[in-house]
């Protein structure tokens, strides 16, 4: 069967543009061809610089014919029904059409209508110009002199050609005329722009991708990636140097070049005073190089690899010189920026974040600074860091993103912080803090390993989640421009990964009061909210970060001392207010927690019914117990034991649920053990008040594989009470009470989990 080739031949395409525009070729072009009725076998698209290609095999060379039969009015109908039948089917008369017989009906008329296939080259023709035209790019522009001309073309950066040939491999190929703004299709295209930017005629993809190789094109993006990094590996494995790889960067390279040639060159030793990190920035940043290290040491050497696309006469002598020249120019910008930061201390740049709001109703950057260090203060302890340091690190960590180097290279905040803060001798921990607080920030992103960076590093994503949480503006469907669902997946790998022992609730309630009353301090009385934030124990902790947002409305307030008030204001109303605010507010986010776990959990191939289960239960915001729980549940349920258990648990559940409904109340109260008529009631009863205490104990000892073993024990008693006793008995009395012993299995299993969230 025939191929198509098709080229778009234009100035440079951004490199960022050019992975998801082949892809978009492709995907347009094949979705038309099968929507035509031509099914193709296989496509492929590729991107350079200056070209988008496809190439598509085995099409049809035309379309399936299609007979298609439309019923019409009925014999005898008006003629107006019979001419409008007439004119929408195609048809001279009615002798062309054919009656349909219908006893009860009555005759109706049929149109049988043949429509021929296309021929697969003309249906190209039709559909080709309209993807050029139609074609998605971010964004496109418009030249020549028929750019001011409605309709006129748009495109990405000018079009020059089209390449657009069809046929089997064995005969020459048509080309498919179209025009598109009076750019004609063709089989002409172009090499390099230098080295070879003559015209070539190509006939099929064997002999494009070939002729372009030849014209010192490489067409396939992953063959320059390929060509790029081993090239760059030799020149400096060739100099006792180790290529420091970086992915996202090959990518970007392999799209500003067609002919990929690898070349090194240096600059001045002195500027590797400055940190690693600042100059793979700057030369990755602005002259898209790669760096290289010694291998003996791991840092950086003082050379760095830059890919031309031109193999020059000089062997690349001027090109190397001309990239040395900028990059020496920037790494001095850097070096001056790096300088001039440190000749200020971190702490000195902290009263600039008042002047920065963090979010409208969040307060500045200074107050999230200030709840922050609190926070990590009250977090140190619960995992094992230094209060001091921790609070240190937590007032410290966002001070460079006032610094003249992440300012000029973003993607270093943290980082740099942590080489001020070493440079003024801050301690190690409190450096490493500074840069790990962010960490981890994805899921192949490392996890902060020392106790004074997780207890900031909670800390800063705790506020962030209980802040927005506060202010009740959560991610809805695939928006989250505050990043909440990731700050969330952070906390949690943060506690998984170095198994830490966390109440969510007892640390997250407390924040959330303070966000609540940092928002009522806008309109109530002063005294009131400092009274109430002394009941709950946080005066201390409020009146700072509040009187750095209403310092006017505190006025002689400001020396307010819990201690030495005389009488405390109360207000009972307000409190309720704040209580189940705070309720709701934190029962909400524990539940998006428990979402990003069953995400989480998922990813590693667990149950997410399994998840909720365990989160039915009450007070379940221990995440490390939540997935040993899970672990263990998951475990049980795949034995005998536990499958027949949760079949009988969801029986009884079932029942219940039937009969409660039937009733309107709940059977939850206690059996009476005199009303059991057969030892199959008695026995289970007995399993029931085993099994249960057993669990309860393994479960306080945190062992949930034992409590699992103890709930197994009730599988026979259960079996055997299906299978024998009848619960709805025509004793009222005892019905009910065999009722109730169903309400025993079901708050007997829930010593482990909701068997109800089970599925099966």
């Amino acid at each position: 069967m025939p191929d198509l080739l098709l080229e778009l031949f234009s100035e440079e395409i951004p490199a960022r543009m050019q992975a998801k525009a082949a892809d978009d070729l492709r995907r347009m072009v094949t979705e038309k061809l099968v929507a035509e009725g031509l099914v193709y076998e296989g496509a492929k698209a590729f991107a350079t610089p200056r070209r988008l290609a496809l190439t598509v095999h085995g099409i049809p060379a035309r379309q399936p014919d299609l007979k298609d039969e439309r019923k019409g009015p009925k014999v005898g109908a008006p003629d107006a029904a019979v001419q409008g039948f007439l004119k929408a089917t195609g048809l001279a008369s009615l002798d062309e059409a054919k009656i349909q017989r219908d006893p009860k009906k009555g005759d109706f008329y049929i149109a049988l209508i043949e429509k021929p296939g296309k021929p697969a080259i003309d249906v190209l023709a039709d559909i080709l110009p309209v993807i050029v035209r139609t074609f998605p790019w971010p964004k496109s522009m418009r030249w020549g002199e028929r750019s001011a001309k409605p309709g006129a073309l748009q495109w990405v950066r000018p079009l020059h050609s089209i390449v657009a040939t069809f046929g089997i491999d064995t005969e020459e190929p048509e080309v498919v005329a179209f025009d598109v703004s009076g750019i004609k299709a063709g089989q002409v295209t172009r090499g390099h722009r230098f080295m070879a930017p003559d015209e070539i005629s190509v006939r099929r993809f064997e002999d494009y991708e070939a002729k372009l190789y030849a014209a010192k094109v490489v067409l396939d993006p992953q063959r320059r990636k390929d060509i790029i990094l081993a090239d760059a590996k030799t020149l400096a494995q060739a100099q006792n140097y180790e290529l420091v790889e970086d992915q996202g960067l090959l990518d970007e390279v392999s799209g500003l070049v067609e002919w990929p040639v690898a070349l090194m060159g240096s600059f001045d030793a002195d500027f590797l005073s400055i940190p690693g990190e600042v100059i793979r920035a700057t030369i990755r940043a602005n002259q898209k190089c790669f760096v290289v290290a010694d291998p003996a040491t791991a840092k950086l050497a003082n050379k760095f690899i830059l890919t031309s696309n031109i193999e020059a006469s000089d062997g690349g002598a001027a090109i190397t010189a001309g990239n040395e020249r900028v990059i020496r120019a920037r790494l001095s910008d850097a070096k001056f920026f790096y300088d001039t930061d440190l000749k200020t201390k971190l702490e000195d740049r902290l009263p600039k974040f008042d002047q920065i709001v963090f979010h409208e109703k969040l307060g500045t950057q200074a107050v999230r600074i200030k709840r922050i260090k609190s926070f990590a203060a009250k977090i140190a302890p619960l995992v094992g860091a230094d209060v001091e340091k921790a609070k240190r690190a937590g007032e410290l960590c966002k001070a460079d993103l006032l610094t003249e180097m992440v300012g000029e290279f973003p993607e270093l905040q943290g980082l740099m912080g942590k080489y001020y803060a070493l440079a003024q001798g801050e301690d190690l921990s409190v450096a490493a803090a500074c840069e790990e607080h962010y960490k981890p920030q994805g899921p192949t992103d490392r996890v902060p390993t020392d106790s004074v960076s997780i207890a900031v590093a909670l800390a800063d994503k705790l506020d962030t989640l209980v802040g927005f949480w506060a202010i009740d503006e959560k991610p809805t469907g695939s928006k989250d421009p505050f990043a909440l669902r990731r700050a969330a997946l952070g906390v949690i790998r943060l506690v998984l990964e170095n198994s830490l022992r966390l109440n969510l609730m007892t640390i997250i309630r407390p924040q959330a009061s303070l966000f609540v009353f940092h928002e009522w301090m806008k309109s109530e009385n002063v005294q009131k909210i400092m009274a109430l934030a002394n009941e709950e124990g946080l005066a201390e902790e409020i009146f700072p970060i509040i009187s750095a947002s209403y310092d006017k409305k505190l006025g002689a307030f400001r020396e307010w001392n819990p201690q030495t008030e005389s009488e405390v204001i109360r207000d009972p109303k307000k409190h309720a207010e704040l209580r189940e605010l705070v309720s709701s507010r934190c029962g909400d986010l524990l539940a998006f927690f428990a979402d990003r776990l069953k995400v989480q959990l998922r990813d590693q191939g667990a149950r997410h019914d399994l998840v909720d289960a365990v989160f039915a239960l009450e007070g379940q915001d221990d995440i490390l117990m939540i997935v040993r729980r899970v672990e263990a549940l998951a475990a049980f349920l795949a034995t005998d034991d536990g499958k027949n258990l949760l079949a009988g648990a969801k029986r009884a559940a079932n029942i219940l649920r039937i009969e409660e409904k039937k009733d309107g109340r709940a059977f939850d109260g206690v059996p009476d053990a005199s009303l059991y008529a057969q030892d199959e009631e008695k026995a289970l009863a007995a399993a029931i008040d085993r099994a249960r205490a057993e669990a309860t104990e393994a479960v306080a000892r945190e062992d949930f594989a034992a409590a699992m073993t103890a709930m197994a024990g009730l599988r026979p008693a259960v079996d055997a009470f299906f299978d024998k006793v009848t619960v709805n008995a025509d004793e009222k009395a005892v019905r009910e009470n065999r009722l109730k012993l169903l309400g025993e299995i079901r708050a007997a299993t829930r010593a482990v989990a909701d068997f109800s969230k089970i599925q099966d």
